[in-house]
């Protein structure tokens, strides 16, 4: 059940984490074609912050759950707290 609920809280993260596969199987060919190393390392630097930004994500949400109000308190919006903390630590990278 739990990992259900992280599944469907993580969708944006697979998602992110799916276009870094297919960035890092283009960088692959870059280099296999003999490419230049300006469009291979743009490209890395791409797949790199991609991967950074849906790592971020993860500890994010995992923050929000740790932050999840405890029975009696107002509910937070979860949505705007995930994106809060998410740009914090985005702000650190």
């Amino acid at each position: 059940m739990e990992l259900q609920l992280a599944a469907d809280e993580l969708k944006s993260v697979i998602n992110r984490l799916k276009r870094a596969q297919g960035q890092i199987a283009g960088v692959i060919n870059m280099i296999e074609q003999g490419r230049s190393c300006d469009e291979v390392v743009t490209q890395l630097a791409a797949a790199s912050r991609a991967l950074d930004r849906a790592g971020f994500a993860i500890i994010a949400t995992g923050l929000e759950h740790c932050m999840a109000p405890e029975n009696g308190e107002p509910e937070v919006d979860r949505d705007q707290m995930r994106a809060r903390l998410e740009k914090l630590f985005l702000s650190l990278a």
